[in-house]
């Protein structure tokens, strides 16, 4: 069994996301520590990017201070692979695909394997074009995640089909961002994933409490939270490791 569906075995998934290098990687460090101490069976690693197409003002906020830092490809790199020794839940890169092509595909791609990664997160990536990535990805045992957002509609069983990983479930409209309602049928689309597919499904964008959580995870296999601890770490800086577990240790008692 992948690292990654061991995640989802015989439980709802608890899936945190960080922006690495905000304020700085010894506090990601310490954040995703925190996270996995408190029950987080998945982490998301975002590598921040200068247009980060599909973040909200929360996200952008974090990218922006990881940059001004100047937080590096390699330096992210070498924070996985010290974050291995002791962390063994799955963990993912989320990016944007020029960070990929710019750093030189088969050598990111590669790169994630050694150290460990066990999958790619590309919301700029269309399905279509996901061929540039795909066979990189399978060279290397690297699974490329698919987004399904509210407007796939007819394209949700291809993508389906396809997935590896798991499937990340776009739930709303727009940008990552706390929302105080989610309004989609992700019930009808989860359906239409359930009969193309037995990989397991999450929700993100927009959850930030316990009770949004518990929802999304009734409906799918887990839930994916972004901005709610972003925010945390934007409120503490480089003593958010304690905060950030303990929201996550509420979030996943939900669960």
């Amino acid at each position: 069994m992948s690292r990654i569906a061991s995640a989802f075995e015989n439980k709802k998934a608890f899936i945190a996301f960080l922006t690495c290098g905000d304020p700085d990687l010894s506090t990601t460090a310490a954040c995703v520590r925190a996270a996995v101490e408190n029950g987080a069976n998945l982490i998301e690693l975002g590598i921040p990017f200068s247009d980060p197409t599909a973040e909200g003002p929360v996200i952008q906020g974090a990218n922006l201070r990881a940059l001004t830092g100047g937080v590096t490809t390699d330096e992210i790199f070498d924070m996985v692979k010290e974050l291995r020794k002791d962390v063994n839940v799955p963990m993912v890169f989320m990016t944007y695909a020029n960070v990929v092509f710019s750093y030189g595909a088969e050598r990111f791609i590669s790169t994630c394997r050694e150290i460990g990664m066990d999958g790619l997160i590309l919301p700029d990536l269309p399905y279509e074009e996901k061929e540039e990535f795909l066979p990189l990805c399978h060279t290397y045992g690297v699974d490329l995640i698919s987004l399904i957002a509210p407007t796939s509609e007819n394209r949700i069983a291809m993508i389906a089909k396809e997935a590896e990983g798991f499937l990340y479930i776009v739930s709303s409209l727009g940008v990552t961002g706390t929302r105080s309602e989610i309004k989609t049928d992700l019930q009808s689309m989860i359906e239409v994933v359930r009969q193309n597919t037995d990989i397991p499904c999450a929700i993100g964008f927009g959850i930030s409490t316990p009770e949004q959580a518990a929802k999304m995870a009734g409906i799918s296999d887990g839930a994916i939270v972004g901005s709610a601890i972003v925010k945390i770490i934007e409120k503490y800086g480089s003593k958010a490791a304690p905060y950030v577990g303990e929201y996550v240790r509420e979030m996943t008692a939900g669960l």
